[in-house]
């Protein structure tokens, strides 16, 4: 069942779509194609959004499935998927309750998607249940700095911010994961300890 809290994000994304090619440049190029360049296999991307990522994706992706639950995200997404050179499936759906069934991708993929989801150590979980145990889980995602001053001012702003666009910028990304059950196998900073790339492997026996 989707949450209010979801439905709230939503209806702000919805709203947001027609402009978010522009917010998106904030996420520099050469971070999407050092993080997608050498995925293989099925791919899922969590939050694809109006399909920025998808032009960075290898041509020899077996086949890449999006999902948001924004549907003015994804209207904009289909039209790039017009020109992808493999298969894209876009469906609307909430990232704390997928449809798929278990252990159903190679790799799992969000760019700085984990500052909406309203539970995201719920989205997180959904994430290491769809993953096939020997699969990755790449994310690229803000989080609140590890700056005692930065820190602070990021949660003064955090009401302003959620406000006009959903997203927080004071998110505890790195404790969340370990909480969803997650390794982390690479963690590379990318803008001080606000932006990070990591790579994640599914702990099947957590709870």
């Amino acid at each position: 069942m989707k949450t209010n809290g979801s439905d709230i994000i939503r209806k702000r994304y919805d709203r947001i779509s027609r402009i978010f090619d522009v917010m998106e440049r904030m996420i520099k190029k050469e971070w999407r194609a050092d993080l997608l360049g050498s995925v293989d296999g099925e791919v899922l991307e969590v939050g694809v959004g109006t399909g920025a990522n998808l032009s960075y994706y290898p041509p020899h992706a077996a086949g890449v499935t999006g999902i948001d639950f924004s549907p003015g995200m994804l209207r904009y997404a289909k039209q790039k998927a017009l020109h992808a050179p493999f298969p894209v499936t876009l469906l609307e759906m909430d990232a704390q309750h997928m449809d798929f069934p278990d252990n159903s991708f190679d790799y799992v993929i969000a760019t700085c998607v984990f500052c909406s989801v309203p539970d995201p150590v719920a989205g997180l979980m959904e994430i290491r249940r769809v993953c096939k145990p020997d699969g990755k889980v790449l994310l690229l995602e803000h989080m609140r700095s590890e700056q005692p001053f930065a820190g602070i001012l990021m949660d003064l702003l955090n009401p302003i911010t959620v406000r006009i666009s959903g997203a927080n910028i004071n998110r505890r990304t790195l404790q969340n994961i370990e909480k969803a059950g997650f390794s982390i196998e690479e963690n590379v900073p990318l803008m001080g300890s606000i932006v990070r790339r990591l790579v994640l492997t599914p702990n099947k026996r957590a709870k």
